[in-house]
């Protein structure tokens, strides 16, 4: 059976006006600003199509990032060379419009984010995410994020451990 979905990068002949997910920031940004940060090489951009509509469902950003050894837990500070950070992605933004929301579209898209890290090639160690409110810092924990540092809506996933729990 194939997917409703098709992931690809954004491109101008996506409609994402019509996009809807609830969250006022995510939706302008996704709407005006967007386009801006893949031109200026801040983000990428990727989006869940519906096959049969073609709507835009869902989107994420990402860009590099570094992680502070320091503000990693000491369990997995221990098993890592001695440099003072290490390389990371982060998703900058995820949302789902309100029409496909509860649909899985959020796990495809932090699954394909770690995908896109682990084969890119720039080596990465980990998945970053800054999340928006608690809300949001539930949904990345439930997928295996853990906080990162003292800031609680800094979470990280280890690239080790989201091939296990989103590709597994």
């Amino acid at each position: 059976m194939t997917s409703p979905f098709h992931l690809e990068a954004l491109a101008s002949s996506h409609d994402r006006l019509a996009f809807a997910s609830g969250e006022a920031q995510l939706d302008h940004y996704f709407q005006t600003q967007v386009t801006q940060d893949i031109r200026r090489r801040i983000a990428n951009c990727f989006v869940a199509v519906e096959v049969v509509t073609l709507q835009v469902a869902a989107y994420y950003t990402i860009a590099s990032a570094s992680i502070s050894i320091p503000d990693l837990p000491p369990d997995d500070a221990r098993r890592l060379p001695r440099y003072p950070t290490m390389p990371a992605v982060r998703i900058g933004r995820l949302a789902v419009d309100r029409r496909y929301q509860g649909r899985g579209l959020g796990k495809a898209l932090l699954a394909d984010a770690a995908m896109k890290a682990m084969i890119a090639a720039p080596a990465s160690f980990a998945l970053l995410v800054d999340a928006k409110d608690e809300r949001a810092a539930n949904f990345y924990k439930h997928h295996g994020f853990r906080q990162l540092g003292s800031v609680p809506s800094l979470l990280f996933l280890p690239l080790a451990t989201a091939e296990k729990v989103l590709l597994g």
